[in-house]
């Protein structure tokens, strides 16, 4: 078996596992439908949606649905946890609002920037192959298990706090986080609609006080969120806090920044002024001391 085919297995299998710990591990004293909780139930969903769409997706050899895919998942279990809950408190539908604002804005941009482009570059290879294609879907399981899994975990629990500082502390970074990413995103779709720009890259707005604003705003809206859950989790439910260290650590360690960095310097690497900005400019968090200025 060439490696591959093995990592991809790996891919596969080790996703796979790490969800069905968590839900062995979560969710044993939340709410149960069916005699299951339902915290287990919504992750097993997570996953069976994306193997589902995942079928014609490899068959059309397409990736346009996967961003969309994603974000449908997170409004689907956020409506599972509502629906199927006693009562539907404060918090719950708090952190169900969020999320959902979160899920839907993203999720269109995404859409949209495949459907204008006809394709993302990230696909280009991944898709032609059976079981690396599988492997991503598997992965954005796991992508969702683990982001949505505090928040998931406080809306499907039966002990029940009334909103107090936390929500508010919470809110508030999800709100900084959300408007962050957002204007980010505004900024940089602006950017790069204009033809004399094609082949530079950006300096301006929040992209001069750090080389990733969008993702720094990611990992601050689900901090917001792991922040309002904590007053309800109990026990072996603080598992679920691993929610921003892995959106930090997939963002800024494994796929985002590193790939996007190493782009960037086979791209603009002999660029004296993208050397002045990459040395200047924060890769993550924004520094009002230290920014780049023309």
């Amino acid at each position: 078996m060439n490696k591959p085919r093995v990592s991809s297995l790996v891919g596969i299998i080790i996703p796979t596992v790490i969800s069905t710990i968590l839900c062995i591990v979560v969710g044993s004293d939340g709410n149960t439908l069916i005699g299951l909780p339902i915290f287990s139930l919504c992750v097993g969903l997570a996953f069976t949606l994306q193997w589902v769409i995942f079928i014609p997706s490899y068959l059309y050899k397409t990736e346009k649905f996967f961003d969309l895919t994603g974000s449908a998942t997170y409004l689907l279990l956020v409506s599972m946890a509502l629906i199927t809950a006693e009562a539907i408190q404060m918090r719950s539908l708090l952190i169900g609002v969020l999320i959902s604002v979160w899920a839907i804005r993203l999720g269109g941009f995404l859409f949209t920037r495949v459907q204008s482009t006809g394709h993302d570059s990230r696909f280009t290879t991944l898709k032609t192959n059976f079981l690396t294609f599988l492997m991503v879907w598997t992965l954005q399981g796991l992508w969702i298990t683990l982001t949505i899994a505090a928040g998931l975990c406080a809306m499907t629990s039966e002990t029940q706090q009334p909103l107090g500082v936390y929500s508010l502390v919470g809110f508030t970074l999800w709100v900084l986080g959300f408007g962050i990413e957002v204007t980010a995103d505004k900024q940089k779709k602006a950017f790069r609609s204009r033809l004399e720009n094609e082949r530079r890259f950006i300096t301006h707005g929040l992209w001069a006080w750090s080389r990733h604003p969008n993702y720094f705003g990611e990992i601050l809206l689900w901090t917001g969120i792991a922040i309002i859950a904590f007053p309800t989790l109990a026990g072996s439910d603080y598992v679920t806090l691993i929610s921003p260290v892995f959106v930090w650590l997939l963002l800024s360690k494994l796929s985002g920044i590193p790939l996007l960095e190493k782009q960037a310097m086979q791209r603009w690497g002999t660029d004296p002024e993208y050397l002045r900005y990459k040395s200047n400019t924060p890769v993550l968090i924004p520094n009002i001391f230290r920014h780049y200025q023309r």
